[in-house]
């Protein structure tokens, strides 16, 4: 069994451990914390020799693992490279963390609750490292569940509707995902991803395996328009799952997008790269807009990811390496800088039991050490130098320019703006008067928080200050995918001149015009 396996079956192992506890309400409950905090603090730690015996000289996959059975068409294939490394590694820590963060907050179900985490956290290894496009998808989806029971049984009093909400954007998505992939299974013969890469694919019907996965990936990145469900769902869900949702599972779509839909359809990336850039440069500016309005901090804070998931999207599709490397190290520090700006709403929300921003005011001389938490992850957030923000969309805006220098100048914009409404959530909440009575017995961040939050402040500060340790790693991964998209469109450049029928797109790039 590979490290990946092993990783894998730790939290199910966990999971049938809360199962077997018996006793009282109470000590069954406290219990199942206890296990899944342990489980899930150990899957962390393992998962850190995946980053300690990872090569970060090549770039292909490592910690490969294939399990073929004749009667099933597709493979157990494993293996992860430096864009899924992260990933995995970030789904590791932020499940021991929101485990921790909901400690007292979640009373109802306690056992259920540490299932689904435990569950969702094996899901997650399981879709960032699968090397076989079907067991991809069969993760992809299975880890709507545990997600969707999250929001509807343990979130606010719209959870039914936020969490139908969520299941029903992402499942028709989802449906033409399934389509898309059987019809690569019977044009290749194979779903191996690797495999899949090389396969060159028809014009025709690149255009419509890209629509197929951008209908699936567009609702799960969130893009504009298909990100209205992710405000409600933030809302009503309990702080852990805005933390996981926010942190993790938003990453899919952008993962989905640099694993398939760049190196494998290459012609169609390239035809559809306006569409994108609009699409992502009216994320970054509408949704920045919305957030300057809202009255709940959750909702502001939803509303950001949105503009900062645009960020990851414009730098996929720029198609040069310093956008992709951007696009990643964005998604990785808007995993962490997101996930701890939910907490910091769940702090206060657990004390005063409500989010509304009018509501607070002066917690700075009630809550020193939160308000100093708090600063670090808004500057993260606002992209301020020596934070992890600043390193990924600077790559991205970089690329951006390198590419087209409109949408760079656009896209910039939206650092303006979320300067304007990150600070402005920071004065509101922390600075000026203590108007509210009810703030003067608030207590300060408690030990078990400050726990949850120093590895999360930690990364911020390091991805920030030393982002060498990370970009070496994805370095040779993004590479790879840029060459491989750059070579497939040589090649059916060269294919079509044979045949006297050049590409339109090829044709266009050799012109050296701009795209948009």
């Amino acid at each position: 069994m590979s490290i990946l396996s092993f990783l894998m079956l730790i939290p199910i192992v966990g999971v049938f451990l809360i199962l077997v506890t018996r006793g009282d309400e109470k000590t069954v409950n406290e219990n199942a914390r206890w296990v899944a905090l342990l489980v899930s603090g150990v899957t962390f730690f393992l998962s850190l020799y995946l980053w300690y015996g990872f090569d970060s000289n090549q770039s292909g996959y490592q910690f490969v693992e294939t399990i073929k059975h004749r009667a099933i068409p597709f493979q157990y294939h494993l293996g992860i490279d430096g864009i899924s490394l992260f990933l995995i590694l970030l789904s590791t820590l932020l499940t021991p963390i929101c485990i921790i963060c909901s400690w007292e907050s979640v009373a109802v179900r306690v056992k259920e609750f540490m299932i689904a985490f435990l569950i969702m956290e094996a899901l997650l290894i399981g879709v960032f490292s699968s090397l076989d496009i079907m067991l991809f998808y069969i993760f992809f989806e299975a880890i709507l569940i545990p997600m969707f029971l999250i929001i509807g049984v343990w979130g606010g009093a719209r959870r039914i509707y936020a969490s139908f909400k969520f299941f029903l954007y992402t499942l028709l998505g989802s449906v033409l995902l399934l389509i898309a992939i059987l019809a690569m299974y019977f044009d290749a013969g194979t779903t191996n991803i690797e495999q899949l890469t090389m396969y060159g694919f028809s014009e025709s019907m690149q255009t419509w395996l890209w629509i197929a996965f951008f209908a699936s990936f567009a609702v799960k990145v969130p893009m504009w328009p298909v990100h209205t469900w992710l405000p409600d769902a933030h809302v009503e869900a309990p702080t852990a799952g805005s933390v996981m949702l926010a942190g993790v599972l938003l990453k899919l779509g952008g993962y989905g997008f640099i694993r398939f839909s760049v190196p494998m359809f290459p012609e169609a990336t390239e035809f559809f790269i306006p569409f994108i850039y609009t699409l992502s440069v009216v994320a970054i500016i509408y949704t920045s807009l919305v957030a300057l309005v809202q009255k709940d901090m959750k909702k502001l804070i939803a509303y950001s990811s949105v503009a900062h998931m645009g960020f990851v999207t414009l730098g996929i599709f720029t198609m040069n390496e310093q956008g992709l490397q951007g696009a990643m190290i964005q998604m990785l520090s808007h995993g962490v800088v997101s996930a701890a700006l939910f907490m910091c709403v769940g702090v206060v929300y657990d004390r005063m039991h409500t989010r509304e921003i009018d509501q607070f005011g002066g917690l700075v001389t009630k809550m020193p050490a939160y308000a100093l938490v708090f600063f670090i992850f808004i500057l993260g957030s606002l992209g301020f130098p020596g934070t992890s923000g600043f390193v990924g969309e600077f790559l991205v805006l970089m690329g951006a320019f390198i590419d087209n220098t409109w949408v760079g100048l656009l896209a910039a914009t939206g650092m303006v703006l979320g300067a304007a409404y990150s600070l402005w959530l920071y004065r509101k909440i922390i600075f000026g008067a203590l108007v509210n009575p009810a703030l003067e017995t608030i207590s300060d961040l408690n030990m078990r928080e400050k726990l949850a939050f120093a590895p999360l402040v930690g990364l911020v500060l390091w991805m920030g200050i030393y982002p060498t340790s990370f970009t070496k790693v994805i370095g040779p991964a993004v590479k790879q995918i840029h060459q491989q998209h750059q070579d497939s469109l040589k090649f059916t450049t060269s294919a079509k001149i044979a045949a006297g029928s050049e590409s339109p797109i090829a044709a266009k790039k050799d012109e050296g015009t701009d795209r948009w």
